[in-house]
């Protein structure tokens, strides 16, 4: 049972790119997040528990612990073997995890610099590339460029805008700040970056299509953004754009009937309709 945690997050991957394919991208996206926070707690706190009992072998543990034997009924030095290979897995995860840490909080500094040159909700970049994505921040910005504005009609334009303020309204960016932090605790989370990006990006592009309240419109957009951005993008590390991820298969769900909702039901008891 302490192995099976540490054995669990190498499903992760095959199961969450199932998983972005059946529930809606909110659902997912959520679910995604909670599980690599929780596959993560539970693998360190799987190599804790492996650490334990070869550490009752010392001494000194054992007679701060008050005990007579050690919590082990195995090998001595095979115990002890693996609770020094738990610990220094432990140690290494450990420092990658604050390293990670102050790299978003820096890569969150440097936005919230750029952000302060924008007057308003959007920032105009006079650069020839054609990019657009959404900085998060406090606030959060919309940064475009003049390629990109001159790339796009203003109906693109709009639906462009409404993709990335849903990716700034949605807070995405600390979804994705779960995601890798998790993977520092465990590589096999790693594989769950994709299909949480995925469904982050289908969240913004149903959003932008009911802002805009034209789907073959935002599939319009995102799709001659994506074929504008063609190349290297220049974007910081935190940002967001329209035209990350497989945009095929995105505008092709765009382009599909709109998922429908729960009909609503009927009772005596109540005169107003509740949903199913």
């Amino acid at each position: 049972m302490v192995w099976l945690p540490l054995l669990v997050p190498f499903l992760a991957g095959p199961a969450g790119r199932r998983l972005v394919s059946c529930l809606p991208p909110r659902q997912a996206a959520w679910l995604l997040a909670v599980t690599a926070a929780g596959l993560a707690a539970g693998s360190t706190a799987a190599l804790t528990l492996l650490v334990v009992p070869g550490a009752t072998h010392l001494p000194a543990v054992a007679a701060l612990g008050r005990l007579l034997t050690p919590l082990s009924t195995g090998s001595p030095d095979a115990v002890v073997a693996v609770a020094v290979a738990a610990l220094a897995v432990l140690l290494l995860c450990a420092a990658l995890f604050v390293r990670g840490l102050h790299r978003r909080w820096t890569q969150l500094g440097r936005a919230k610099r750029l952000a302060a040159r924008a007057d308003g909700e959007l920032l105009v970049l006079a650069d020839e590339f054609p990019d657009a994505y959404a900085l998060p921040g406090r606030p959060g910005r919309i940064v475009v460029t003049a390629g990109m504005l001159r790339a796009l009609s203003a109906a693109e334009r709009e639906a462009l805008f409404a993709h990335e303020r849903a990716h700034l309204r949605g807070r995405h960016h600390l979804f994705t700040a779960v995601t890798e932090l998790s993977a520092l605790c465990h590589p096999a989370l790693g594989a769950l970056r994709e299909p949480l990006a995925y469904a982050l990006e289908r969240c913004a592009d149903e959003a932008a299509a009911h802002a805009v309240g034209d789907r073959r419109l935002t599939a319009q957009a995102i799709g001659r953004a994506a074929l504008a951005a063609r190349g290297a993008a220049r974007r910081p590390d935190l940002a967001l754009a329209a035209t990350a991820g497989p945009v095929p298969r995105r505008v092709a769900a765009l382009l599909a009937p709109a998922p429908r909702r729960p009909a609503p039901c009927r009772t005596r008891a109540w005169r107003s309709q509740q949903p199913c």
